[in-house]
C-alpha cells in the first residue's frame, strides 16, 4: 500500500477515513532485508530511522491502525518463511563490542549452530548482531569469521556514528558472498539502538511486546541465553514460563552459557532450575560455560 493511501473504516452510520504517513508501508506481506532498511545514507534519511522517528512522533488513529497492519503483515509473512525450517534463538546483551571476546564468542556459537539449524535472534547490536553474522557464515571457509571479525572491529559500535558502523557491516558481509539463512526480529521499540545487517530475513515490528512473545515462540528448537542484562533475564522466564505448562516432547531446550554469570553476577539458574523441578521442563535446561558445550547440547538433539 503506497504511503499516504486513505485506510478506510465502516463503523455504524458514517466512514471514517484516516490518513497513512507511516514511512513503513502498512500493507507489506514480506520481511525486509537489510539493504532495505539501509536504502540511504546517511543514517538519518533511511527507512529505518525514518520510521523509527515517526513512530516517536505520531500517536494518530491512522498512525496506530498503521502500526497494526503492518505488524500483522510481518506476523503472516514470519510464519511463511520460519514454516519449513526449526529455528534455535540466540539472546544475549546488546552490549558486546565488536573486537571484544564477548563479541567473537557470540558469533562462533552462531556458526556452531547455524551449521544445523537456523539461527534466530532480536536483531539488534552486540551478541545478537554477533550471532547473526556467525550463522550467516555456517557454510563458509574457516577463515570468513575472523575476516569479518577483523572487518568489523574497525567500527565497534554504531555510536557516535550509525553510518561508519553500517559501512563496516557491509564490507563484513562481502567477504562470504553467500550466506547461510538467519533471522533477526527487531523492533522500532528499540530504534535508537539499529537494526544488525547480518540476517538474510529481517522480521522488524512497531510493537515490541509482540515481538518478544513471537521470538520465542518461532524458537522450535530451544534457545541459548548468553550474559545480558534486564532485557534477557526477562527473556529467560518468558520462555520458562512457556515450558512450565508445556506437556512432554513440547519443551524447547534452554541453555544458559556463563556459570558464575547466571549463578552469582545475575541469580537467574537457581530459580529456573527451581521451577523446572519436576516439571517436563527439567531435562531440558542446562548451564554450561563455553559456546562448545552450548552447540554439542543442540548438535546431539539434531
Amino acid at each position: 500500500m503506497p504511503a499516504g493511501r486513505s485506510l478506510t473504516r465502516e463503523v455504524p452510520e458514517r466512514i471514517v477515513v484516516v490518513r497513512d504517513s507511516s514511512p513503513a508501508d502498512p500493507g507489506r506481506d514480506g520481511l525486509y532485508t537489510a539493504d532495505e532498511l539501509y536504502d540511504a545514507t546517511p543514517y538519518r534519511e533511511s527507512l529505518d530511522a525514518r520510521a523509527y522517528a515517526w513512530s516517536l512522533e505520531e500517536r494518530s488513529p491512522g498512525s496506530l491502525l498503521s502500526r497494526a497492519l503492518h505488524d500483522e503483515g510481518i506476523d503472516q509473512a514470519l510464519g511463511r518463511w520460519c514454516d519449513p525450517r526449526h529455528l534455535v534463538g540466540v539472546m544475549g546483551g546488546h552490549a558486546a563490542l565488536r573486537g571484544s571476546e564477548a563479541y567473537a564468542d557470540a558469533a562462533r556459537l552462531g556458526r556452531l549452530l547455524g551449521a544445523e539449524h537456523t539461527v534466530a535472534t532480536g536483531g539488534g547490536p552486540g551478541a545478537m548482531e554477533a550471532a547473526n553474522l556467525g550463522a550467516s557464515l555456517a557454510l563458509a571457509e574457516d577463515s570468513a569469521l575472523d575476516e569479518a571479525l577483523a572487518v568489523l572491529s574497525t567500527a565497534p559500535t554504531f555510536r557516535p556514528s550509525v553510518d561508519d558502523w553500517v559501512a563496516a557491516a557491509r564490507r563484513a558481509r562481502s567477504v562470504w558472498p553467500d550466506p547461510s539463512p538467519t533471522l533477526g526480529v527487531p523492533t522500532w521499540h528499540y530504534g535508537h539502538e539499529p537494526s544488525n545487517l547480518f540476517p538474510t530475513a529481517i522480521a522488524k515490528y512497531f510493537r515490541n511486546a509482540q515481538r518478544e512473545a513471537i521470538l520465542l515462540q518461532i524458537c522450535d528448537a530451544g534457545i541459548v541465553f548468553l550474559p545480558g542484562a534486564a532485557g534477557t533475564v526477562q527473556e529467560i522466564f518468558q520462555d520458562a514460563c512457556e515450558n512450565f505448562y508445556a506437556g512432554d516432547g513440547k519443551v524447547a531446550p534452554m541453555v544458559l552459557i556463563g556459570k558464575r554469570y547466571w549463578t552469582e553476577t545475575l541469580p537467574a539458574w537457581p530459580l529456573l532450575t527451581g521451577l523446572a523441578r519436576g516439571r517436563a521442563m527439567e531435562a531440558h535446561v542446562h548451564l554450561v560455560d563455553t559456546v562448545d558445550e552450548a552447540a554439542a547440547l543442540f548438535a546431539a538433539a539434531g
